[in-house]
C-alpha cells in the first residue's frame, strides 16, 4: 500500500494535461472558424458597399471592417482591396465598371495557445457583384443641391 502513495496525483496530472489540451484545441478551432466567417464577411460587405456607394469614398474599407470595430485582431485596411472591372476582368473606371472585386489579402492568423508560436496565413477571400448605382441615382429637379449621391459615412 505504501508504493502506492502519490498514484492518483501522476494520474490525474497525465488525464489533466491531456484533458487541457483537448480544451484549448476546441477553443482554437472556434477561435479559427469565428475569424475565417469575419473574413469572408469583410470581403462580402466590403463588395456590397462598393457596389452602391461612390467610387472615391475613401471610407470603404473601414466601413467594410465593421466601422473599424477590432472582431478580428491584426486586419487592417491594407487587407482590403477593392477594384472596379469591366466584364472581361480588366480594370474599369466611370461608367465602364461592370463588377466590383472585393479582396482580403495577407492576413495572418496568430494563435493563442501557450508555448505554440504558429501563425497560420489565409489564402484570399474574394466576393465579386456585378455594378448597382456606384453611389449615383436619379433625382427630380425640386431635390435640390446634393441630391443624386448615396452619403454612405
Amino acid at each position: 500500500m505504501k508504493s502506492q502513495q502519490g498514484i492518483y496525483a501522476v494520474e490525474f496530472a497525465i488525464v489533466g494535461s491531456i484533458f487541457m489540451l483537448l480544451m484549448l484545441a476546441i477553443i482554437e478551432m472556434g477561435r479559427l472558424y469565428f475569424t475565417y466567417n469575419a473574413l469572408y464577411e469583410v470581403s462580402r460587405r466590403a463588395a456590397r458597399l462598393a457596389v452602391v456607394c461612390q467610387v472615391d469614398d475613401i471610407d470603404l474599407t473601414t466601413m467594410a471592417r465593421f466601422d473599424g470595430v477590432n472582431i478580428v485582431p491584426n486586419l487592417t485596411d491594407n487587407n482590403v482591396i477593392i477594384s472596379y472591372h469591366k466584364a472581361d476582368g480588366s480594370t474599369a473606371i466611370g461608367t465602364d465598371i461592370d463588377l466590383i472585386r472585393a479582396r482580403v489579402v495577407n492576413y495572418q492568423h496568430q494563435f493563442l495557445v501557450p508555448g505554440l508560436a504558429v501563425t497560420l496565413n489565409f489564402s484570399d477571400f474574394i466576393t465579386v457583384l456585378p455594378r448597382e448605382s456606384l453611389g449615383v441615382f436619379k433625382v427630380d429637379e425640386a431635390a435640390g443641391a446634393g441630391a443624386g449621391f448615396t452619403d454612405c459615412s
